[in-house]
């Protein structure tokens, strides 16, 4: 049969995405798994050719951030994946629609998933193995090509240093909120003390006194709702839907604090046991508020409308400032 007029539910199978799935014999489903305000997914399953049956997991998005977000999840899945095999779906292609304009794709393998976040044993082990392969290019923070947290880019550009990443980072996720909410005085009234006495504060010593930050690749936005069980019996869990980049690995965990994302303090201890926190450990509690609110900052920006993630921030960065008001004293 020819599969290129396959049908599902009345609409056409987009030959773009036919294209990589290996010698399909027979489409024989597509089903609406999931809709978010800036994509929608599928469940396409087939029949190959030696008879056996396989099910493809597809996002599809518009436009050109539409086709750059979902570059940059190929991208990103892929560098986990080539790291960490299991603790990911496996990335198949990324590409454009040829019978719908200005729509694009991407494709993995299906999972079935089962309600509840990965037990933590395993899945910390797992995050530890990935945030130990320091293979960053040129051992710089960044990521060859931009990511996106929801339909926010990211702004990845290459750094020699953790402290400089971040800023940078930071204020570009402060710009595109700008962009969509407009100012914010009490906000913009903290940022200076923010940029110019936390930040190196906090940051710094990481990188001073003969102390070196290791780039790690972290996931980027791994809360409860980017991580799923895909064994009901054993808990086993994958991760999807990266924001990718080359960073401080305990950076990954700033999006645990929130009590919102369900990653308790079991997780932490779990996740500590592989992986040591950096020295100076004294300032471990606050430097994952700091990595915290950026994360708040990504919410206030995919959901302008909800002041709650605004004010968090807010009143972290208050915390914060009051209680380094020195800034960075200790010798470069």
């Amino acid at each position: 049969m020819d599969v290129y007029a396959s049908s599902y539910r009345g609409r056409l199978v987009d030959p773009g995405v036919l294209k990589v799935i290996p010698l399909v014999a027979e489409i024989i489903d597509v089903i609406d798994v999931g809709e978010s305000a800036w994509a929608k997914a599928v469940r396409i399953q087939v029949r190959h050719t030696d008879d056996e049956e396989e099910s493809y997991f597809m996002k599809v998005s518009y436009g050109h951030h539409g086709r750059e977000a979902l570059k940059g999840e190929f991208e990103a899945t892929s560098a986990i994946h080539s790291i960490t095999p299991d603790f990911c779906p496996k990335p198949i292609a990324w590409g454009s629609l040829l019978e719908e304009s200005n729509a694009h794709f991407y494709l993995c393998k299906f999972y079935v998933f089962t309600e509840g976040v990965p037990e933590p044993v395993s899945f910390c082990e797992k995050l530890a193995r990935l945030h130990s392969s320091h293979t960053s290019p040129q051992g710089k923070f960044g990521f060859h090509c931009v990511t996106y947290n929801g339909d926010m880019p990211q702004d990845n550009t290459w750094a020699d240093s953790w402290e400089a990443f971040f800023d940078n980072g930071l204020r570009h996720v402060l710009k595109v909120r700008e962009g969509r909410a407009g100012p914010d005085a009490e906000l913009d009234a903290l940022l200076l003390v923010l940029f110019d006495k936390v930040i190196p504060r906090l940051l710094r010593p990481l990188e001073s006194g003969g102390r070196k930050v290791e780039p790690s690749l972290v996931h980027g936005d791994l809360w409860c709702g980017n991580a799923s069980i895909i064994d009901e019996d054993t808990s086993e869990g994958i991760v999807y839907d990266p924001a990718s980049f080359w960073a401080h690995n305990e950076y990954e965990l700033g999006n645990w604090r929130p009590a919102r994302n369900n990653f308790g303090d079991v997780y932490f201890e779990t996740y500590h046991k592989h992986i040591r926190k950096s020295e100076p450990k004294e300032d471990y509690d606050d430097r994952i508020a700091l990595y915290a609110l950026r994360f708040n900052l990504h919410a206030a920006t995919l959901f302008p409308n909800q002041t709650r993630y605004l004010e968090m921030a807010i009143d972290e960065i208050k915390r914060l400032a009051e209680k380094y008001n020195d800034g960075y004293t200790g010798v470069e």
